[in-house]
């Protein structure tokens, strides 16, 4: 019985108490190898014209950049490594990864310090000079200052934030509507079903757009230290 609500969240296993369940994170590694070697099918085809619209979009927000054209596969990368175990996690005996902080914070911070340091060294004027949005008076810059310096600090945290919630929350539902189906009476049975089956839905959009925001926020930032 399950004592705590939260414990389907929980890393560890019963093998040697090992938490092996974090391999899942690179299950969705096996989607990739085949469209390498097999002829291209519909699946492929479709996954490609996603990556093409990702980068085109990508490209636009990063600006006139030289090397914008090849950043965004850093943030495509992101893209994908997020919504497959996102996706991953709605399967049944599968640990959802991206549920815990401790991976969202793993890709974010890494990123935003990157940016931030980027930032700082190579363009300082430009750092200082988006602290204080134009037209802005005198009197209130000390405060613009101070708020625009918090908002980017905790960035990296939102973003983080932002996916694990999103996780925590559908399964959650799911569970809690799961557990009540030994309580409900057998013509109310299909009820259960097809709400499941829409919450199913639902968290099938949920992953995908929040693996879109993630990269599209990550490339906004990114573009701001240019």
């Amino acid at each position: 019985m399950m004592t705590n609500l939260f414990s389907i969240f929980d890393p560890s296993t019963n093998l040697f108490n090992l938490p092996l369940n974090w391999l899942s994170t690179m299950i969705g590694l096996l989607f990739i190898p085949y469209s390498f070697w097999f002829i291209p099918n519909r699946h492929y085809i479709f996954w490609n014209f996603i990556l093409n619209k990702l980068h085109n979009e990508f490209k636009t927000l990063l600006g006139n950049n030289i090397n914008s054209g090849s950043s965004t596969f850093i943030f495509i990368s992101m893209f994908s490594f997020i919504l497959f175990n996102n996706f991953l996690g709605l399967f049944p005996y599968i640990f959802t990864s991206t549920s815990h902080l401790t991976l969202s914070l793993s890709i974010s911070l890494p990123l935003w310090l990157s940016f931030m340091f980027y930032g700082w060294i190579n363009n300082t004027q430009h750092m200082f000079i988006h602290m204080i949005p134009q037209g802005t008076p005198s009197i209130l810059m000390p405060f613009m200052v101070l708020i625009e310096s918090i908002s980017n600090i905790i960035r990296p945290g939102t973003l983080a934030v932002r996916l694990t919630a999103n996780m925590i929350a559908g399964h959650l539902l799911m569970t809690l509507l799961s557990g009540t189906g030994s309580s409900f009476p057998s013509y109310l049975i299909f009820i259960l079903v097809l709400i499941q089956i829409l919450l199913l839905t639902l968290e099938s959009a949920v992953a995908v757009i929040q693996s879109y925001v993630i990269a599209i926020l990550s490339t906004l930032y990114s573009s701001e230290v240019n």
